[in-house]
C-alpha cells in the first residue's frame, strides 16, 4: 500500500528532470520490506474476511451470523482473535511508517520536498474513499493517508526518539480505550445502573454497530446502486469517525515503524539472537494475553461492550508485542526465504496496493448478490477457504507480472499521479 516498492531499474532515468521525479530504486529497496508486506497484505484479508462475508456485528459476536458459523466451541474465533486480530494491520502501519520515511527521504533528496509526499497522500485518501463508498465499508487506505500526514511533523526528530514517542502515542491510547470501554462495561454489569438503564446501554452500542444495515440489505438483494447508495447516506461520515476513532494509535505504529526503519531494524542491523528472543517473545506474552481476553469474552456470553472492550482496550497492548515480534522474527528469517514462495510473496508485498484493493473487487464478486452471492452463507471454516484461495490468488499473479511489468497495475497508477507523469510500466 505505501511505501518504496515495486520501483523501476536506475537505468530507466535518463535525464536529469527525470530523476528529481524517479522513485526508490531497485537497488535502493531493502527487500526485507517486500517480504513482510507480502505477509501483511495476506494477514489483511484473513482479518477482514468475517465482515467481507457477514455483517459487521459478526466480527465481535459469532450469534451475529446470517447462517451458522460452524464454530461451535468458538475455536476458530480465538484463533482469529488471538493470531490475526489487529495483529496484521498492526505490522502493515509499521511498514507503512518505515516506507514513508524513505520516500520522504529519497523526495527530498532529489529536491522534491515534502509537497510530493502530500500529493502523493490524497491520492491515496482518494483511492481509500472511492474504495469505501464503492467496494467496501472496511476501507483503511483513508486512515492511513490522515495518519502519514500527522506523521510528517515528526519526520525531523532522532530515531530513538520517534520510537519512544510511537509506543508512548499507543499505550497511551490503549489504555484510554481500556479504561474507557472497560468502564462502560463495569457499569452495565455492576451495580451502577438499573437493569434498563444497562439495556439501553447495549442498545445504543449495538445501534451504533449496525450503521450497515442497508449495506446488508442491499448486499442481499443483489442492489449495487442501493449498496452504493446506503454508504453515502448511513456511512457518509464512517471515514472521518473511523480517523477520529483510529488516528493516535495507527499513526503512533506508523512512528515506531519510521524509527525502526531509521534505526536499521528491518536492515539487520540488531543483534540477531536478541531479536530472535524480542520476537518470541512478543508472541509467546503477547499471544497468551491475548489467549485470556478471548476467554473472557467467550465467559461474558460475547457481551457488546465486553467485545468491544476487548478489540478496542484490553488486546491493544498485547497485539502490538504480537506485531513488533512478528516483525523481528520475519526480518530475521525472511533472508533464507528465497525459494519460489519467499520470492512469490515478495512479489505480493511488491504488489501489496493491487493486492490490498483487488482483494475488495474479488470478494465484492464472491459474496454480493448480482454476483456469485454467497453474502450470510458461509460459516467460519468456509470463509477461510476463500481466503486461502485468495491468498493463492496473490502468489500466483504477483511475480509473473512483475517479471514482465515495473509495477503492480495500482502501484503504476499511484506513481503517476504522484509524480504527475507517465512512467513506462513494460519492463
Amino acid at each position: 500500500m505505501s511505501d518504496a516498492s515495486a520501483t523501476p531499474a536506475a537505468d530507466d532515468i535518463t535525464a536529469d528532470s527525470e530523476a528529481v521525479l524517479a522513485p526508490v530504486t531497485v537497488k535502493e529497496r531493502i527487500s526485507s520490506l517486500d517480504f513482510i508486506r507480502g505477509i501483511a497484505v495476506m494477514g489483511i484479508l484473513a482479518a477482514n474476511i468475517i465482515a467481507f462475508g457477514q455483517p459487521l456485528m459478526a466480527t465481535f459476536d459469532p450469534g451475529s451470523f446470517l447462517s451458522n458459523d460452524n464454530d461451535p466451541d468458538h475455536w476458530w474465533w480465538i484463533a482469529q482473535f488471538v493470531l490475526i486480530d489487529g495483529k496484521m494491520r498492526g505490522l502493515f502501519s509499521i511498514l507503512f511508517g518505515a516506507g514513508l520515511f524513505l520516500f520522504l527521504e529519497k523526495a527530498n533528496e532529489r529536491g522534491s520536498g515534502t509537497g510530493l509526499v502530500i500529493r502523493r497522500l490524497a491520492f491515496l485518501g482518494m483511492f481509500g474513499l472511492l474504495h469505501f463508498y464503492f467496494i467496501w465499508f472496511g476501507d483503511i487506505l483513508f486512515l492511513y493517508a490522515v495518519s502519514a500526514l500527522v506523521l510528517l511533523a515528526f519526520y525531523t526528530l532522532k530515531p530513538f526518539n520517534q520510537f519512544v514517542l510511537g509506543m508512548l502515542g499507543f499505550v497511551i491510547s490503549a489504555l484510554i480505550y481500556t479504561a474507557m470501554m472497560g468502564g462502560l462495561y463495569l457499569m452495565a454489569n455492576g451495580n451502577l445502573l438499573s437493569p434498563e438503564e444497562a439495556a439501553e446501554m447495549q442498545r445504543e452500542m449495538a445501534s451504533g454497530m449496525s450503521v450497515a444495515q442497508g449495506m446488508t440489505d442491499a448486499i442481499l438483494a443483489g442492489d449495487y446502486l442501493g449498496f452504493v447508495a446506503s454508504n453515502f447516506t448511513e456511512n457518509l461520515l464512517t471515514p472521518i469517525s473511523a480517523v477520529s476513532q483510529s488516528l493516535v494509535e495507527t499513526s503512533s505504529l506508523m512512528l515506531i515503524g519510521m524509527g525502526l526503519f531509521r534505526m536499521g531494524f528491518f536492515e539487520g542491523k540488531f543483534d540477531r539472537k536478541k531479536m530472535v528472543l524480542w520476537g518470541w517473545s512478543g508472541i509467546i506474552v503477547g499471544g497468551a494475553l491475548s489467549y485470556w481476553v478471548a476467554t473472557w469474552v467467550i465467559s461474558t456470553d460475547f457481551d457488546l461492550l465486553a467485545a468491544m472492550a476487548a478489540y478496542l482496550g484490553t488486546s491493544a497492548l498485547p497485539r502490538l508485542a504480537m506485531a513488533m515480534g512478528l516483525a523481528a522474527l520475519l526480518v530475521v528469517y525472511s533472508p533464507s526465504w528465497t525459494g519460489w514462495l519467499g520470492q512469490r510473496i515478495s512479489a505480493a508485498g511488491r504488489a501489496a496496493f493491487t493486492n490490498y484493493l483487488g482483494t475488495s473487487i474479488v470478494m465484492l464478486f464472491v459474496f454480493h448478490g448480482w454476483a456469485l452471492g454467497y453474502y450470510g452463507d458461509l460459516g467460519r471454516p468456509q470463509l477461510y477457504i476463500i481466503v486461502v484461495i485468495m491468498w493463492a490468488v496473490m502468489l500466483i499473479w504477483s511475480k509473473p507480472w512483475l517479471d514482465r511489468y515495473r509495477y503492480g497495475p495500482l502501484e503504476w497508477l499511484w506513481r503517476c499521479l504522484t509524480y504527475w507523469k507517465k512512467f513506462p510500466l513494460r519492463r
